[in-house]
C-alpha cells in the first residue's frame, strides 16, 4: 500500500496546477502488430513469495537466480541460451537487474533494466517479447524480482513532482477531500464506493472476491497466505479504508519470477514443443484523456479497456473464447471493476458476475486460481511473470489442484498506477 507524507500532499493540494481533463484531439493509432515472429513462453518459473524479511531473508540476487534457473530447468535449455534479457524491479539500484543476471554468469548479453509500478512484471515480458517477435533475437529472458519493506509503501517527500501527484488529486477533486488512508487502498476504496453508488455494487460482493481468492490459494504452494476465510471473517478485518478490510488487500511481499521466451523455429529445433505456450497478443497501454474524470477511470479503467481490446485484436479472438484468468486484484474492488473493463461481463455487471459464481470453478471462468495478489502476494517488480507463470501451468495442465479443466486460451491483465496497463492472451502450442 502506497502512502505520501502529509507535507507532500499539503504542498502539492494548494500549489498544483488545474488538471485539463479535455480530450486531446489526435488520430486513431492502430495497435502494435504481432510482429514477423510467433512468440512462445518455452520455460517458466519462480520462488515462493513470503513478507518481507528484510535481512534475515534472501537477497535479491537470490531469488533472481532461483527464478532463472527453475525456468532454464523448465525449458531445457542452459543460460548460454538467452540472447537478451529484461528485468524488472521497483525497489532497488540502477543495473539491479545486471547485478541479478550476473550469478547465472557473464555472457554479455544486453540487459535492460524497468520500472512500471505494479505492472513492472509485464512491462518486462512486453519488452522481451517484443524483441523475438521484432526478429532482433531468438531466445529472450523476461525476469521480475522484488525486496520490500514492511507496511504501506513510502513515497519521498523530496520528489517534485511526484509521479502519482494527478492520480491523488485527480481523485480528491472528485471525492471532495485529500486522502484519509493510506493512498492505493484510498484510490481503489473510492472507485469501488462510486461503482457502488452508480450500479448498487455492495460491500459483500467486493467481499466475496477476496473469499474466492483465499479459497483458491489454499492450493498453490508459492503463495505467500494459504488460509480459506468465511465471508463474514473477511467483512470482520480491520477496515483500511471503506468498503476494503484487510483481508481485501494485497499485501507487500518478497519474491521472483522469471520466463523464458523463444520464435517458432527455436522450438522446433530444440524439441520444446510440449513446453511452448503462444503469446497470441499483448498490448501495453498508458492512461487516457478520460484519466481524472472520475473515481473509476483514476484507478486505470479506460487504458484496461484499450489494452484488452488491442489484445483481442491481435490474437483473432474474443472473450468468449477465455477461461482462465489472472487479473490484477490489487483489491478486491479492483477485480471487480476490472472484469468490466475486460469484457467478462457488461458495463455495471460485476457484482453480478460475482454473484453467480462465473468467476470460479465450476463457472464461466475461473479468475485468479492462483489466489491473486490479495493471496499469492504482491512482489511488485514479479507480480506479472508469476501471472504468466500460472497461465503457462494452466494451458499446460500442469497446475495440479489448481487445474482449471479444459484450460485452453488465457487471458492475463497487470496494472500499474499512473500508469501502465498490460494484456495478454495465451493459448496451447499449435
Amino acid at each position: 500500500m502506497l502512502r505520501l507524507p502529509s507535507q507532500w500532499l499539503s504542498r502539492s493540494l494548494q500549489a498544483a496546477r488545474p488538471i485539463s481533463t479535455q480530450p486531446t484531439r489526435r488520430a486513431p493509432a492502430a495497435p502494435l502488430g504481432p510482429g514477423k515472429e510467433r512468440v512462445f513462453v518455452v520455460g517458466v518459473g519462480m520462488t515462493k513469495f513470503s513478507k518481507p524479511l528484510g535481512s534475515d531473508g534472501p537477497t535479491y540476487t537470490d531469488m533472481a537466480k532461483e527464478a532463472v534457473s527453475n525456468a532454464l530447468s523448465d525449458a531445457r535449455l542452459p543460460y548460454e541460451a538467452i540472447e537478451a534479457a529484461n528485468v524488472g524491479y521497483v525497489f532497488g539500484s540502477s543495473t539491479r537487474g545486471q547485478r541479478s543476471l550476473y550469478e547465472m554468469g557473464l555472457s554479455g548479453i544486453p540487459i535492460s533494466n524497468c520500472n512500471n509500478n505494479c505492472s513492472t512484471g509485464s512491462t518486462a515480458l512486453f519488452q522481451s517479447r517484443g524483441l523475438v517477435a521484432g526478429g532482433l533475437a531468438r531466445c529472450t529472458l523476461a525476469l521480475g524480482v522484488e525486496k520490500m519493506q514492511k507496511g504501506a509503501l513510502e513515497v519521498g517527500a523530496e520528489e517534485n513532482p511526484n509521479p502519482l501527484d494527478k492520480h491523488v488529486l485527480g481523485m480528491a477533486k472528485c471525492v471532495g477531500g485529500p486522502p484519509d488512508a493510506p493512498i492505493a487502498p484510498w484510490l481503489f476504496a473510492h472507485a469501488g464506493r462510486e461503482h457502488s453508488k452508480r450500479y448498487g455494487t455492495t460491500k459483500t460482493q467486493y467481499a466475496r472476491v477476496a473469499e474466492k481468492n483465499h479459497r483458491h490459494s489454499v492450493n498453490n504452494p508459492n503463495a505467500q497466505f494459504q488460509d480459506e476465510y468465511t465471508l463474514d471473517q473477511i467483512l470482520g478485518s480491520k477496515e483500511i479504508c471503506h468498503p476494503l478490510t484487510k483481508l481485501q488487500c494485497s499485501p507487500t511481499s518478497d519474491g521472483a519470477a522469471a520466463v523464458v521466451l523463444a520464435n517458432e523455429e527455436f522450438v522446433k529445433v530444440n524439441g520444446l514443443q510440449d513446453k511452448a505456450v503462444e503469446i497470441r497478443g499483448i498490448s501495453m497501454t498508458t492512461d487516457v484523456s478520460t484519466v481524472f474524470d472520475d473515481p473509476i477511470q483514476l484507478i486505470g479503467y479506460d487504458m484496461a479497456v484499450k489494452a484488452a481490446d488491442e489484445a483481442y485484436q491481435q490474437a483473432g479472438l474474443t472473450v468468449a473464447d477465455v477461461n482462465v484468468v489472472e487479473l490484477h486484484d490489487c483489491f478486491s474492488t479492483n477485480e471487480l471493476i476490472m472484469y468490466e473493463a475486460l469484457g467478462l461481463c457488461n458495463k455495471g455487471e460485476g457484482g453480478s458476475l460475482v454473484d453467480s459464481g462465473n468467476n470460479t470453478y465450476g463457472g464461466r471462468y475461473v479468475v485468479n486460481p492462483s489466489g491473486g495478489l490479495i493471496s499469492k502476494g504482491h512482489p511488485l517488480g514479479a507480480t506479472g511473470l508469476a501471472q504468466c507463470t500460472e497461465l503457462t501451468w494452466q494451458l499446460r495442465g500442469e497446475a495440479d489442484k489448481r487445474q482449471v479443466s479444459g484450460a485452453s486460451v488465457g487471458l492475463q491483465h497487470n496494472l500499474g498506477l499512473g500508469g501502465a496497463a498490460v494484456v495478454t492472451l495465451y493459448t496451447k502450442y499449435q
